[in-house]
């Protein structure tokens, strides 16, 4: 993969005018060179569309800021770092005392729309020139489009909306916030159109497929609480696709493990180019790996990092002694130093583990700064997701328990390696089953603050506001440039 250059404004209105790319994945476009792109006058051939796919994937690497914030904003992990005062943003969001001047959030909406507006480019001009197989492309947009969408309302509630043309500077002024149900109509449409003009086989590893599609429809319908919508998508997902469970959990999240049978969606990042601080965004690497690594590590097996987002003790305690997931999720540091003889420094707010999933590891085809530049793709999308997401509908809708229970103890099995722990339960007590599973089998993929928020448990997370916290605030300078147009979010 090579390098392709991002544009990023600090106003969603101010982006794209013009736009460079190169390659997004693993192994998609491993031969592209640079494109500079007269905005106005593309989309003249198949090659112009294929580009500018490119492009709108390119976003998807900058949200390895939303993964890490998943979890420190919920009850599963502390900010940490080296100081309480490293990334201030982080901190605050952990604590839960943020406000709209929160340069992270800031980069969480700059991003997001960013990747809105690239995917806009190309819809803007769909029309524009034909080919075989436009649809695919077009249909790859759409997902895109609600994939970006889908982050921005889970974060900030309704925002602006444009169709399918690109933000211009002073559509801040005349184009309002979109209430959350028009976001999701929109995320639905998208997603519905790429469900029916893609296929289960994905043109190239890491581009988007019908399971795919199916996935964030499902899991878009299951924020809602549209039980029935929810249950019907993901079960035809799960009996129609190619998807399954890996066998060995331990091997998911290793580079042997990438782009699996278990992987429904997975965002790309490699280790050929990166960036630096000032522009972390711009890295083709997972930063979130270098964030959440060891202290001043040395040892076997892995490498050094930030120690941000170590997970708490009672998280570790949530899983059962033999469960096999454990401890390939969350690593003990002390005992792991106990028996290896690795040495480490104790970083603020040390709680004695790391987010295993996604910490460094040596041979990791590592070769620029492994804090920038690390290659571990991010599992968006899992197929044991899929199967929770569908027990929780079929359960929540009143639909079938049986089903649900079946799901549910498909997830089970692998992770116990027998039947001795199958669960049994109707009714509410499934439920919450289900909702400790999901914590257990996703802990560390950023998922949980969100899970936590959707089914009203938010004030299981320390600092917790109801009727504020469900939500971030809109940036400050958002808010500002709209010239009132726009209101903040309740409690800021």
């Amino acid at each position: 993969m090579k390098k392709y250059n991002k544009i990023i404004a600090s106003s969603i209105f101010i982006l794209l005018m013009a736009l460079s790319f190169n390659s997004c994945s693993d192994e998609f476009l491993d031969n592209t060179k640079e494109y500079n792109i007269d905005s106005e006058n593309y989309f003249n051939s198949e090659d112009d569309y294929y580009k500018a796919l490119v492009g709108a994937y390119d976003l998807l690497q900058s949200t390895y800021v939303n993964v890490m914030l998943g979890e420190i904003a919920s009850d599963n992990s502390l900010c940490g770092g080296e100081s309480a005062t490293d990334v201030i943003g982080f901190q605050q969001i952990d604590d839960m005392n943020h406000t709209p001047v929160n340069s992270n959030l800031r980069d969480v909406w700059n991003w997001m729309f960013a990747g809105v507006n690239r995917a806009n480019y190309i819809l803007e001009f769909k029309d524009k020139t034909d080919f075989d197989g436009k649809n695919v492309i077009i249909a790859e947009a759409r997902f895109l489009r609600a994939y970006y969408h889908f982050e921005l309302v889970k974060w900030f509630g309704g925002i602006p909306l444009k169709g399918d043309a690109r933000f211009q500077l002073g559509d801040e002024k005349s184009i309002p916030r979109s209430s959350v149900a028009e976001v999701y109509a929109s995320i639905e449409a998208d997603l519905q159109y790429a469900v029916d003009n893609l296929s289960y086989i994905s043109p190239q590893v890491g581009r988007a497929n019908k399971g795919s599609a199916q996935a964030l429809l499902g899991k878009a319908y299951l924020y809602q609480n549209k039980f029935t919508e929810a249950a019907t998508v993901l079960e035809n997902l799960i009996n129609n696709g190619p998807f399954d469970l890996v066998q060995n959990y331990n091997t998911i999240f290793e580079h042997v493990g990438e782009n699996g049978i278990e992987s429904v969606f997975e965002v790309q990042y490699t280790d050929v180019e990166g960036a630096g601080f000032g522009c972390l965004q711009c890295s083709e690497g997972n930063v979130a790996v270098g964030f959440n690594g060891i202290r001043n590590y040395n040892g076997p097996e892995f490498d050094s990092g930030f120690s941000f987002n170590v997970p708490v003790q009672e998280a570790y305690d949530a899983f059962d002694a033999d469960d096999l997931r454990r401890d390939v999720a969350i690593l003990d540091i002390n005992a792991w130093a106990t028996s290896t003889g690795a040495t480490f420094t104790e970083g603020f707010e040390h709680t004695g583990f790391y987010n295993r999933k996604y910490i460094a590891r040596k041979g990791d085809l590592n070769t620029g700064d492994p804090n920038l530049t690390n290659p571990n793709n991010y599992r968006s999308i899992r197929f044991a997701d899929v199967l929770l997401m569908a027990a929780e509908a079929l359960n929540r809708g009143g639909i079938s328990d049986g089903r649900a229970q079946q799901y549910l103890n498909r997830v089970r099995r692998r992770a116990f390696g027998d039947t001795n722990h199958d669960i049994n339960d109707t009714g509410t007590t499934l439920t919450q089953a289900i909702y400790n599973e999901r914590r257990l089998e996703l802990v560390g993929e950023g998922h949980r603050f969100f899970d936590l928020v959707r089914t009203g448990n938010g004030t299981t997370i320390p600092g917790f506001t109801p009727n504020k916290n469900e939500l971030f605030p809109i940036p400050i300078e958002e808010i500002q440039f709209s010239n009132g147009n726009w209101s903040q979010n309740p409690g800021y």
